[in-house]
């Protein structure tokens, strides 16, 4: 298959389940809700996900202490991937499976939110997380795909991306996002 031809055949498969999201307005627009109500009595969003997953929390945890789209207060959002001494000292003292959950258990408060990000959603350090989530009454998000895993029923809210493939839930769930982030600005007062 030649570049273009796979360009093309790449862009249809964003563009169909670009298409496909709409089902999931409801969902969006309860966690835009969450996350605006949590923001507004001044709790913290926590991300996380392993590998892509991970690299999309840190960025989309970014956009919320730092700035989306203009100057703001900073918004408390926490990555719990991004701390290494902590990923490496709980992996090591207690297991893989317990990295995010712990930090939640040590960060986390009541009326937080946590959003997880999960293209299988059945890594057992998510499920983990989401269990923790639940303990401690913090609303859960996950950004899911290839049919939602055990993480699908474990949170709150799930959007759940119909694709086996990996690169393109990744990259409706960068979308999602920032669609948050935005409308989040907006419910705040931050951006028109």
């Amino acid at each position: 298959m030649d570049a273009i031809k796979l360009l093309e055949l790449k862009i249809n498969s964003l563009r169909n389940l670009l298409t496909e999201v709409i089902k999931h307005s409801k969902d969006f627009s309860d966690s835009a809700a969450v996350i605006t109500e949590a923001l507004k009595a001044n709790k913290t969003i926590f991300w996380c996900g392993n590998g892509g997953s991970a690299a999309e929390s840190l960025h989309l945890a970014a956009e919320l202490i730092g700035r989306f789209s203009g100057n703001r207060p900073p918004l408390s959002s926490v990555a719990l991937n991004a701390d290494i001494a902590a990923l490496t000292c709980i992996a090591n003292d207690f297991g893989y499976s317990q990295i995010f959950s712990r930090q939640l258990d040590g960060l986390g408060k009541k009326g937080d939110v946590l959003i997880v990000l999960s293209t299988s959603g059945k890594s057992e350090n998510i499920s983990n997380a989401l269990i923790k989530a639940k303990e401690l009454e913090i609303k859960s998000i996950a950004f899911l795909g290839k049919g939602g895993g055990e993480a699908r029923d474990l949170a709150d809210i799930s959007f759940v991306i119909d694709s086996d493939e990996t690169a393109r839930i990744q990259e409706i769930h960068l979308f999602l996002g920032h669609l948050l982030c935005e409308i989040v600005e907006i419910n705040l007062g931050f951006s028109e």
